[in-house]
């Protein structure tokens, strides 16, 4: 039986990389302390599943030292000036995969001669970050009100992102990584990103959020698109903070969710309440430290007010937590694959331009599930 030499040093490196300690690891692989003591060497085999269980791609490990890995884009991911720590194998598959997407269908709109978005990298920092915001609202077809019509977050937020994909946006929300719901994507590292194209514009949102800070984040990422600027938002309670991009983005996402106009006139309905920032966030769909924040904003709070709120919040959200959901797995797909990408790759299929594999590939699903999701969406397979 052959073995292969790899350098402790990556062994733990794989470990610390997927966020556990050499002990966690060694129960699933039970003769890795030994060979961190060279005491043993592994078979390629047995590396192979070292790499699987750590989502490291196996190459790494017969790496001299770790290797440098950074994001593809951009990387808002700041609280408070602080710069976000490495991205985690997660992360990074997630936006690998985004990316793949994106090459494809950009590639094949662009061989069907389709013609670009224009509203991509339609805006500038130097714009009004509000007037933006009208312009995504106009643009998505949300009426005055829409919100406060829908009668749950979850509603709203499916709602806002048919809209979003019926302006020519992937927009995926997916709190696992592909289909494994083995790998939770973690609040924590990143809120969303953003990938725009011209022809394949594409924004992703950690479904792992609360269905309120799913809100915010997909007007936050489409502000990303109008402004064309790519890159991975991870911000504090909802408010994105610490570079002249993310604070556009943020305001811009503000009018498009909750309106000046709108917000000042419910402001004078609720503000004698004994919750006045729930009941805003009910009317808008949004959380109430956005809707506070929003009221500070337009100055209809002070910062004493905002901030006293705010540490209220805070302290209750982290009493309670955020809890995994689950819900249907073939509604769970229009989220996680979107029906415009899905039905692109369902065609390119059937007129013969890609096999079937590739189509797995692409979706992330695989034989009998991607016939049924297909069927879902209208579409008869052979």
């Amino acid at each position: 039986m052959i073995r292969v030499s790899v350098r402790p040093e990556m062994l733990r490196w794989a470990c610390e990389r997927a966020g556990h300690d050499v002990a966690h690891f060694s129960e699933r692989v039970p003769q890795l302390s030994a060979w961190i003591r060279r005491e043993r060497r592994p078979t390629l085999k047995q590396l192979e599943k070292m790499a699987r269980v750590t989502h490291t791609p196996l190459g790494y490990l017969f790496l001299r030292e770790p290797p440098d890995e950074r994001l593809p884009v951009a990387d808002y991911r700041t609280v408070s000036g602080t710069a976000a720590a490495k991205p985690g194998p997660d992360l990074l598959d997630t936006l690998y995969a985004m990316l793949r997407r994106q090459a494809w269908l950009r590639e094949s709109r662009v061989e069907h001669e389709a013609e670009p978005r224009a509203f991509v990298a339609s805006a500038r920092l130097a714009d009004e970050p509000d007037a933006a915001g009208r312009e995504m609202r106009r643009s998505l077809g949300l009426d005055d009100g829409w919100a406060a019509r829908v009668r749950t977050w979850q509603d709203a937020v499916g709602e806002l992102r048919r809209s979003i994909e019926n302006l020519g946006v992937m927009a995926v929300i997916n709190g696992v990584v592909g289909n494994n719901t083995h790998r939770r994507l973690r609040v924590e590292e990143f809120r969303g990103f953003a990938l725009p194209d011209p022809y394949a514009p594409l924004i992703f949102v950690n479904g792992a959020d609360a269905k309120s800070a799913q809100m915010f984040t997909l007007a936050h990422e489409l502000a990303h698109i109008w402004l064309g600027r790519d890159g991975v938002s991870g911000f504090d309670a909802l408010l994105p903070h610490g570079t002249e991009v993310e604070h556009w983005c943020n305001r811009a996402a503000a009018e498009l969710l909750a309106p000046a106009r709108e917000v000042t006139a419910r402001w004078m309905e609720v503000r004698r309440s004994p919750s006045p920032f729930d009941s805003l966030a009910r009317s808008f769909k949004v959380s109430p430290v956005v809707a506070a924040r929003r009221a500070l904003d337009l100055s209809l709070i002070g910062r004493g007010a905002f901030f006293a709120f705010y540490e209220r919040y805070m302290e209750r959200e982290g009493e309670s937590g955020t809890k995994p959901t689950g819900g249907d797995f073939f509604n769970n797909q229009n989220t996680r694959v979107g029906e415009l990408f899905a039905t692109h790759v369902l065609r390119a299929a059937l007129e013969g331009r890609i096999g079937f594999k590739d189509a797995y590939d692409l979706t992330g699903l695989r034989g009998g599930t991607f016939q049924k999701y297909a069927r879902r969406l209208g579409w008869d397979l052979p």
